[in-house]
């Protein structure tokens, strides 16, 4: 990165409808700086501020504070002064004082991985300002306490002590409340607010040892460092790499005026969305407090409010509440304020028509003035993503590629997961009730710390609230529920953009860290008891509820129709066995493009005759196994030939080395000798033989049908006995016999003379005939450099990235999780390369054999089948290169539908 250049702008000014910037520009000024600007320029009320860039961000990670504060410091200065003529206040003044705020913004949406500072500019002196300028000592006095709690948490780091510890501060709140016995923050008197504040500076000299900072300009630049820190703070980090966001993006930071929603009952602060996050409804909906900051809203320490009348009826039916009761506590903002609801009903018509997508608000209303602080293209689950992307195309606001180009492939993978059975879920216990934050399905046992996620297999987190730090155990849970929060807190809004069930707002759960338990009426429950969680209704369950497999419909169907219509590269699936194939062709796959017949062989009543073929020590002898192995190979291909009904199946030659097939435990070792009637010591003799020390590159593949042709004869004649019987019963079949690890032209030419040797036997026997091809699989480096040699008699070429990629880096894919993890901590990979194809490397190495055996065949039929095949990323690759297909496992099949037209179009 080149340093700044005095004509090199850092800093960026928005506001009273000018802006230095727009929303083409976050990757310099990150998402929400883009927006603020944006927002700026189209006449929305914006509090004026200013972006310092991304690049800074990663100047200051490579240069130190000190010389990056240095070097922007009078743009920052600048930018403060037109700030200061916008608002008519002065930062830092006693009399007339300018507050700011200072929040992160990268070029991407990491709701609360990142820090935020509020209410900047307060000392003691600064407050007398404040109070006369809005003749409110309450509203001063509340900014001021709410100041020094989340600056010295995020600036000065006090934290808990230990995770059973509450926030010192919350401490403190929660033994005042006691005292004065009430119950909400809003109810503390001006007294009761200067105490804290005298409390809260006491608790940050002891803890810190040093004193809670007085200067503004001291405070800002403490604030800046801190946003540029927690870019390679742990929750970011953890969020980057599970996003695979790149570090070197790094976070902007957003200096702006601040506006207040604390400053009494005609203020307020909100979230809002311009369509449902969890189903994708075309419904405008979200929270609201009256007297209150943004934080509160997000943090779930209070319980907000819906904005809209509908929103709030049905929040009360789901909270129990009676209509005058809500009527009376809980009224909308809609009922509340009608001319502020109508004024932000029309901001966020204008901004998601604007943005052409659901749009994520925050709001704040000072004194019967309205604000918006940020907007973003909301995070959304699965199924509102598909819904939104296709509603919107249904209204004419974006076309059909740009429908497609909106979906995360990877995302539509919470589409595919089981959902509760109906009939189980009439038979389940409700135990408590809460929010729909999040929908799905999910059933699991119980944990109360997010860093104690992965203590069982299948986790729910159950928290009072979720925070931040909690992310990563937030990621291992199968679900989140939260006793505290509404549809827009902290927990709502990081589980959806995971896709993970949540349930918040479940007040009726008593939660006891110190004692693990969680109380509902007279009922206890503790660590590890099990539960299950209905995201979509917002209902607790006791104990284990039964699912079923999720279908193709509505919305999700249309959208598979409208990728088939952009792709140019057929999607087809890995599989085993019918059941597999069934699913993967109700998921849309054209075909298999890889069934392993090895896997066919360790079943209970077939492992023993294989068992017999590998320890004869004749041909007879392994004929006579193999001969009982005929028909229960053949009766699997029939099987996957009916499922497929027409459409082609590559089947694989037997693949692994035979060690694999023997029994290595002397228990087992006796039986199969007893079963047999050979001796014990001809068993342990053979399976001694067959031990390799590298098996993985031993006599395995291609190299066992050389060696024992008559292993290519039976599953040859298996193959086409299969397709002949199907083909009687009228249906097309397409079968395509793959020879794999073919590492010489001779070996595979070997392979293909014995199948079409067999297959003419079994065509003269039968008196019929099926068309067949006969191909290899692309998965030792060799192969490729004479890819040009092996078309000549190959149809097709099918690339295995799984062992080509463990060939080619030297990468064992069994021992590789001892270091790569530490790779990718380190940077030396940027990627998993058995997961996101390694464009550099295997990539060349694909491109390469393809372009070779085209050379040859132009009309060579090439694909992929290893788990490359079903990642997006890869996808493109392969789409680049010019494949005729993918294939990838039947659940992967509709990502990979979605990548390979996104592909296309791009």
């Amino acid at each position: 990165m080149e340093t700044l250049t005095a004509n090199q702008l850092s800093v960026y000014s928005f506001g009273n409808k000018k802006t230095d910037g727009g929303r083409d520009m976050k990757e310099l000024l990150g998402g929400k700086g883009a927006n603020l600007a944006e927002m700026s320029r189209i006449g929305i009320p914006v509090p004026p501020g200013f972006t310092i860039t991304t690049e800074v961000c990663t100047q200051y990670n490579e240069e130190g504070k000190e010389a990056v504060i240095n070097r922007i410091e009078p743009e920052v200065r600048a930018a403060i002064t037109r700030i200061e003529e916008t608002m008519g206040t002065i930062f830092g003044d006693d009399e007339n004082p300018l507050l700011i705020s200072v929040r992160s913004g990268a070029r991407v949406s990491m709701p609360g991985m990142m820090d935020t500072v509020l209410n900047l500019g307060l000392n003691d002196e600064s407050i007398k300002g404040v109070i006369k300028m809005t003749g409110n000592e309450r509203f001063a006095w509340d900014s001021y306490r709410r100041f020094i709690q989340m600056y010295s948490s995020v600036v000065m780091g006090l934290k808990p002590e230990s995770k059973d510890d509450l926030d010192p501060f919350e401490e403190i709140i929660d033994h005042l409340k006691d005292k004065r016995r009430i119950e909400q923050d809003t109810q503390f008197n001006v007294q009761d607010l200067q105490d804290l504040v005298y409390d809260f500076k006491d608790i940050v000299q002891k803890r810190t040892g040093k004193p809670f900072p007085t200067n503004p300009w001291d405070q800002l630049w403490g604030a800046i460092a801190a946003v540029f820190d927690s870019w390679n703070g742990d929750r970011a980090v953890y969020y980057r790499k599970m996003h695979g966001y790149p570090e070197d993006w790094g976070t902007a930071v957003n200096v702006q005026a601040m506006v207040f929603g604390n400053m009494g009952e005609d203020s307020g602060t909100g979230v809002c969305f311009t369509r449902d996050a969890g189903t994708g409804e075309n419904v405008f909906n979200g929270e609201y407090l009256i007297n209150a900051q943004g934080e509160d809203v997000v943090a779930g320490v209070r319980t907000p409010q819906q904005i809209t009348l509908l929103g709030s009826q049905r929040w009360a039916k789901l909270a129990q509440i009676d209509e005058e009761e809500r009527k009376e506590n809980y009224p909308s903002l809609e009922e509340l304020m009608p001319d502020i609801y109508k004024e932000l009903f029309e901001y966020q018509n204008k901004l998601e028509t604007h943005y052409q997508d659901m749009q994520d608000m925050e709001f704040t209303i000072q004194q019967g003035k309205l604000w918006i602080l940020q907007t973003r293209n909301g995070k959304r689950t699965g199924a509102a993503m598909v819904k939104i992307a296709m509603d919107l195309l249904k209204e004419g606001l974006i076309d059909e590629k740009k429908a497609l180009m909106r979906i995360e492939p990877n995302k539509l993978n919470e589409l595919l997961h089981p959902v509760f059975d109906p009939k189980a879920l009439e038979e389940a216990e409700v135990i408590a009730q809460g929010l729909p934050a999040s929908p799905g399905a999910a059933t699991g046992q119980i944990v109360f710390f997010a860093d104690e996620a992965d203590k069982f297999k299948n986790s729910i987190l159950v928290r009072v609230e979720t925070s931040p730090e909690d992310v990563e155990g937030m990621n291992i849970a199968k679900a989140i529920v939260t006793a505290r929060g509404g549809m827009t807190s902290h927990a709502a809004v990081v589980a959806r953009g995971m896709g993970k069930c949540c349930v918040s707002g479940a007040g009726a759960l008593k939660i006891n860290y110190k004692t693990r338990t969680l109380k509902v009426n007279d009922h206890e429950y503790h660590e590890g008891d099990w539960i299950s969680i209905n995201g979509s209704t917002g209902n607790i369950l006791e104990g284990k509820v039964g699912t079923k497999e999720p279908e193709l419909s509505g919305e999700f169907a249309e959208l598979m129709e409208l990728s088939d219509k952009y792709t140019t590269m057929e999607v087809r699936t890995n599989a085993d066995t019918s059941k597999d194939a069934l699913i993967a062709r109700n998921f849309g796959a054209k075909g298999i493009g890889l069934t392993r017949t090895e896997h066919m062989f360790f079943e209970v009543d077939r492992i023993k005759a294989m068992r017999e073929m590998i320890l004869a020590d004749t041909i007879k002898g392994r004929k006579q196994a193999l001969k009982e192995l005929l028909p229960m190979q053949r009766n699997d291909f029939e099987e996957i030939f009916r499922a497929m009904e027409g459409f082609p199946v590559t089947i694989r030659l037997l693949d692994p080395p035979l060690h694999e097939f023997v029994p290595h435990q002397l228990a087992t070792q006796k039986e199969l000798a007893e079963e047999l009637h050979i001796s014990l010591a001809a068993v342990k003799s053979k399976v001694a033989e067959l031990e390799e020390f590298n098996p993985m590159m031993g006599h395995r593949g291609c190299r066992l049908g050389n060696t024992y042709p008559e292993i290519t004869e039976m599953q040859t004649q298996a193959i086409l006995e299969a397709a002949l019987k199907v083909k009687k019963e009228g249906i097309l079949v397409k079968p395509e016999i793959m020879v794999p690890l073919v590492g010489t032209v001779e070996e595979f030419n070997q392979q293909k003379a014995i199948i079409d040797t067999t297959a003419q036997e079994v065509f003269k026997k039968r008196k019929d005939t099926v068309e067949y091809s006969v191909g290899t699989m692309m998965e030792i480096p060799r192969a490729i450099f004479i890819a040009d040699k092996i078309a000549e008699n190959a149809d097709f070429f099918s690339f295995g990235t799984n062992d080509l990629t463990q060939m080619t880096f030297g990468y064992s894919r069994d021992d590789s999780g001892k270091f790569l993890p530490t790779y990718l901590e380190k940077g030396i990979l940027k990627h998993d390369p058995f997961e996101v194809l390694d464009h550099e490397g295997v990539g060349q190495l694909v491109e390469m054999g393809t372009q070779l055996g085209r050379k040859t065949k132009s009309n060579l039929k090439i694909g992929i089948c290893g788990e490359h095949g079903g990642e997006p990323n890869s996808v493109a690759f392969f789409q680049k290169v010019g494949m005729n297909y993918v294939s990838c496992s039947p659940f992967r099949v509709p990502i990979a539908r979605v990548a390979a037209a996104q592909a296309a179009i791009s």
